[in-house]
């Protein structure tokens, strides 16, 4: 008995596929995650003009006095820190930010006190017990007609400036 060793051929149809080389498959899959990365590269920069935080609100704004408001007594209007003061006819205003690490001072009787590192100020906004290294500093006021004013939180205005009534 003989074996034959020759290969024994397999008799392909014209129709079917050809076999693609493994170095033209490793060359379409480069080009392909290339075109892949540049498309996402693309689509991250169509994206970069939109703003990615929202605005914050206008350092102007107006603001209506009560009139239950006591001589010497502190209004802090909502979502503003601003603290605003009538006393006879003058008005005045101060930011309520602590200048030590800027918290939110709070307003007391006797003026304003850190709830972070204990602070005090006078109803002034001048210092009296630190770690504050200066004092509240106050804020551009101007009459708008009746009990209405316009303040502005990023003008500051020496101490002791007020408006009259």
């Amino acid at each position: 008995m003989t074996i034959d060793a020759r290969p024994t051929t397999v008799a392909h149809s014209r129709l079917d596929p050809e076999a693609m080389p493994r170095r033209d498959f490793l060359g379409l899959a480069a080009w392909w995650s290339a075109a892949a990365a540049l498309l996402f590269g693309f689509l991250g920069a169509m994206r970069l003009p939109k703003a990615a935080v929202l605005p914050s609100p206008s350092k102007k704004f107006k603001v209506s006095l009560p009139a239950s408001l006591a001589s010497g007594q502190a209004y802090i209007p909502g979502g503003r820190a601003v603290a605003v003061y009538k006393e006879g006819n003058q008005v005045y205003a101060l930011s309520t930010i602590c200048t030590h690490l800027g918290c939110i001072v709070k307003a007391t009787d006797n003026g304003f006190d850190c709830p972070c590192h204990g602070s005090k100020f006078a109803k002034d906004g001048s210092v009296l017990k630190g770690p504050a290294p200066k004092g509240l500093p106050w804020l551009e006021v101007k009459h708008a007609g009746g009990d209405n004013f316009l303040i502005d939180e990023g003008k500051t205005v020496a101490m002791g400036t007020s408006v009259n009534v």
